[in-house]
Formats: C-alpha cells, sequence, structure tokens
C-alpha cells in the first residue's frame, strides 16, 4: 500500500487515500457473556458502518466479512464492498443481536482455527476473480477476532491450531479482549510481552492482543482505526530543521537534520458526510475537504512531501483566527523500509523535539513545498503551517494565513470598564453556566449516526422483513436467508457425543474450486 499518489501528465486535484486492506472480523460469541456484550458491539458496529458508509469521496474501507463462532464457525456475510452496502451489512448486524444470549453449549477449540482458514480461503478465491487493477489492492488480509475469553489463552489457542496454515496472505492477525472493567494495560496495542516468542509458532505472522472496554464509545474508536491511513511502505512527511548542532546525525545533503513522519488525520471533515452543517461544501471531486496539507501531500511530484521549518514562534504570539482547514497530526514513521537504528534514531529526536517545543512554549513556522508547475510558465504558490507541540509523541500541523489571504478587519478595542448593571447581568448569567475544565468531544453527541442511519431506511423489497419479530434463534440453527458464501465452506468437526440434527448441503457442488463471482451474489430473501 503506497501513499497516495496521483496519476497523469500534470499535478490533479484528485486525492487519492490510502485504502485500508479488506477485513475478516470473527466474533467469538462464549455465554453468558456474551448477554453483555452484544448490545454494545452491535450499536458500535452500526454506528461505525453507517459512518463508513457515508463518507464521500475516495473508499477508505475496501473488503468487509463477518464471521461468528459458537460451537461451529458460520459465515454470515462474504466479502463485500463496504461502500454503497449499509443494507446489507445493518441485516448482518440484526443477525448479531439474534443470537441465542442464554444457555450453554459446547465449545470446539477448532472453531477458531476453521473461522480462520475459512475465511482466508474465500479471500483468495474472491481475490482471484476480480480484475488486475483491483487484485492490487487485495494482496493481503487483516483478521481481527473479537472475543470476551482471556485474551492470552485464545492467543496461544490459535498459535497451536494455524501452526501449519499458510498465513502468507495475513497482513495482521489480532485477538481483542472485550474487558468488563477500565484497561488495565496501557500498552495493550502491542502483543502481550508473556506470550510465546516461539518465532516459527505462526511463520511470518505476529498475533497481536488488544483489550477494549465493554461500552460503545470504546468499541467505536476501535472500529474507526480502520478508517485511518495505515501504508507502511513508505514514510509520507519530510519535516526538515536547520539547526547546525544537529549536523552530526544527518544523512541529507542539504538539510542537517530531517525527521521522517506519517501524517494522521485528527477529525473527519463534516463535508463529506451527506446533511451536515458544511455540507454544502461537498464537492465530488473532495479536493478541499482535507485542507492543504493533505492535498499537497498526496500530489507532492517527489516520494515524500517536504516542510522546511524557518522559523520559531511564541505560543502566546499566534493568533487563532489565521489558522485554517482540518488539523493533521505528525507522529514518528513506522516505514518497514527503514532500518531498525535509524526508526529508532528518528523516533528519539522527534521525541526530543516535542519536549523541547513544550519546555519552551515554542510553535514552528514550516513553508510547504510548492508542487511543480510542470511545463508551465507559473511560479508555483507555497503554503505554510504552524507546528504546535502536544503530551504526546505527535505533532499537530494547521495551516496559516499569508499576507495574500488576509482581509481588512477594524475592530474596537475592548474597554476596560464595563457598564456596571450589564457586567453584573452577564456574570450573573455566566455564573449560572456549568464550568468544566476540558471540552471532552466524546460527551457530545450530534445525534448524526441515527441521521445517517435513516437516509438508509427506505423499503428494500423483502429483506428480511421478519426479523424484528422472531425470537433469537438457537445455536446450530442456520439462517438461509443470507448472501451465500463464494466458496464452500471447510467441513465443521462434529461436536462429540451429539449426532448432527443439521442436513448435509448437497454433495454436486461442495469443491472449494465452486465459485460466484462477486457480481453475481444472491439474496434469497424467500428461504428455501
Amino acid at each position: 500500500m503506497h501513499p497516495g499518489r496521483t496519476s497523469g501528465k500534470g499535478p490533479s486535484t484528485h486525492i487519492q487515500i490510502d485504502q485500508q486492506p479488506p477485513r475478516l472480523l470473527i466474533v467469538h460469541i462464549a455465554l453468558p457473556s456474551w448477554a453483555d456484550i452484544c448490545a454494545n458491539l452491535c450499536e458500535a458496529l452500526q454506528n461505525f458502518f453507517s459512518l463508513a458508509c457515508s463518507l464521500m469521496g475516495p473508499s477508505r474501507m475496501s473488503l468487509f466479512s463477518l464471521y461468528m463462532v459458537q460451537d461451529q464457525h458460520e459465515c454470515i456475510l462474504p466479502f463485500v464492498q463496504v461502500k454503497g452496502n449499509f443494507a446489507r451489512l445493518q441485516a448482518c448486524i440484526s443477525e448479531l443481536r439474534m443470537l441465542q444470549r442464554e444457555g450453554c453449549f459446547r465449545s470446539q477449540g477448532t472453531s477458531l482455527r476453521l473461522a480462520v482458514e475459512d475465511g482466508l480461503q474465500q479471500f483468495k478465491q474472491y481475490s482471484r476473480h476480480v480484475t488486475t487493477s483491483e487484485a492490487l489492492a487485495y494482496t493481503s488480509l487483516e483478521i481481527t477476532i473479537l472475543t470476551s475469553q482471556p485474551g492470552k489463552e485464545v492467543v496461544r489457542q490459535l498459535e497451536e491450531g494455524l501452526k501449519d496454515t499458510d498465513l502468507v496472505r495475513v497482513r495482521r492477525l489480532q485477538v481483542v479482549e472485550i474487558t468488563k472493567g477500565i484497561l488495565e494495560h496501557t500498552a495493550s496495542a502491542s502483543p502481550a510481552e508473556d506470550l510465546s516468542n516461539d518465532e516459527s509458532s505462526i511463520p511470518g505472522t505476529d498475533i497481536d492482543l488488544q483489550t477494549v472496554d465493554n461500552d460503545i464509545v470504546s468499541m467505536e474508536i476501535f472500529f474507526k482505526a480502520w478508517l485511518h491511513n495505515s501504508g507502511t511502505d513508505q514514510e509520507q512527511i519530510h519535516l526538515l530543521l536547520s539547526s547546525q548542532c544537529f549536523s552530526n546525525i544527518s544523512r541529507a545533503r542539504d538539510n542537517p537534520m530531517c525527521l521522517k513522519c506519517d501524517l494522521q488525520e485528527r477529525l473527519l471533515s463534516p463535508s463529506l458526510l451527506p446533511g451536515t452543517a458544511d455540507g454544502s461544501l461537498r464537492m465530488d471531486d473532495p479536493k478541499g475537504d482535507f485542507s492543504t496539507l493533505y492535498q499537497m501531500a498526496s500530489q507532492s511530484s517527489a516520494s515524500h512531501y517536504k516542510l522546511q521549518v524557518i522559523k520559531a514562534l511564541k505560543s502566546s504570539g499566534l493568533c487563532e483566527s489565521l489558522t485554517y482547514g482540518l488539523p493533521f497530526i505528525l507522529r514518528p514513521t513506522s516505514c518497514w523500509q527503514l532500518d531498525w537504528d535509524e526508526l529508532e534514531t528518528n523516533q528519539q529526536h522527534f521525541h526530543a523535539l516535542c519536549h523541547s517545543l513544550l519546555k519552551r512554549e515554542w510553535l514552528l513556522l514550516a513553508k510547504g513545498e510548492p508542487l511543480s508547475p510542470g511545463h508551465s510558465q507559473r511560479i508555483p504558490a507555497s503554503t505554510f503551517y504552524v507546528i504546535m507541540p502536544s503530551r504526546s509523541l505527535t505533532l499537530l500541523v494547521k495551516a496559516v494565513a499569508t499576507r495574500e489571504l488576509m482581509l481588512p478587519s477594524t475592530f474596537p478595542l475592548l474597554s476596560e470598564d464595563p457598564c456596571d448593571d450589564s457586567l453584573k447581568t452577564v456574570e450573573s448569567i455566566l455564573d449560572s453556566l456549568e464550568l468544566e475544565p476540558t471540552y471532552n468531544p466524546l460527551q457530545v453527541q450530534s445525534h448524526l449516526y441515527s441521521h445517517l442511519s435513516s437516509n438508509y431506511a427506505k423499503p428494500r423489497g423483502r429483506l428480511h422483513p421478519h426479523w424484528e419479530s422472531k425470537a433469537p434463534r438457537k445455536t446450530g440453527q442456520l439462517q438461509t436467508n443470507r448472501a451465500r458464501a463464494t466458496v464452500a465452506p471447510l467441513p465443521v468437526t462434529p461436536v462429540p457425543g451429539r449426532a448432527s440434527k443439521t442436513p448435509a448441503p448437497a454433495a454436486g457442488k461442495t469443491s472449494s474450486d465452486t465459485f460466484f463471482l462477486p457480481s453475481e451474489w444472491k439474496e434469497d430473501a424467500s428461504g428455501p
């Protein structure tokens, strides 16, 4: 996955955002904890997909598939494109809501392994039957397993079960343990230190372990990470600092210090969503929706976009009215093509820069490299940015106004002695307001999810009209009114001591070579 570039002979206004890789989500259901998790998980999935399916501009998610595992594995949704498929995604989430929440069933140790292998087989079959251009985006798969079971035990189970499985096409295999209490491990996004260190247990693939709180907001945040640009093939921004004291560690010819950074969005632009306050600003070409930094970095003719620091500013010397556009975050690059020593040195210098700016209470003023005008005789315009430190290992970047953009503004100075009667009235009103020490956006709801979901609430024929009145289906009872899988499922190991009551599929086309093209998937809402 390469950072977004444009094609053609000259600079283009089209912005290409790196797509996330295809994703397989496996929901590992265990009783009785499923009763506590089900509502929060389904609400978080519904909210996330209402957002992901509504975003204008380049698609941020490509393929998605959903499996569930109880006493056996089951494909609820074969691989589909996320954009334009909210109705199908919503139907699958509704089916998750109807799963058994009480009672007990005998869990099989092989069910998770079979779900991973079956999902990987589905992905390989899908990628063989797409166009060459699409196949380039479907080279690897990310698999996420959500479970309420102890995460370390699930990881060990997968390590043992998958040690003989070919996982070359798996970019990442992640186990997410849903916990009831407050997260105890702040570094839980990394594999647990005391897990097996046997590198040969899963050749070429590490299993990540992460914990997520059992609440809607925490799960939403986890899923929204899927919208981030996660490409690590090369760094995106070179931050150039001119200082002789760093000349001994520089590898660049003309600049004493070069910090290699990745670019990350801080928030989604409202103009990318229908019916929002900024919806009137939306254009078919989302040229202005990502502020100038994302646009310039995407259009840069070189492999990296350069920001040249030209001076420092006192943090108290910047008027907020002079910044514009969406803020972006710079962080030390995680490009896999750099050697470990260079990555570590780069991160140490980045950390030192953040620390020094905070200590001095400084900001940095940087000049972005102008886009190459090609054969045109026009002089390229430059864009300027302010770089702000934070308490985390990141720098906040915002575009700042230049002389050409300024409009005249003459405002009277604030007098020191306002009218006494007015002052008392206003202070009385202010004293009645609830005072918060900080603004927490996670506590402020705009009902955007409900608005976006309602856009898809139009009647769509007989798409599962009877679900709401159905009783929760029992374990092992398969639904027939769902999209057909693209390949024959892997054989399910029968539960010891119990005869199978589910009729076996017809033997005529059970070979894994049997494949339905994506365009031939069907919705069978009328039942068998």
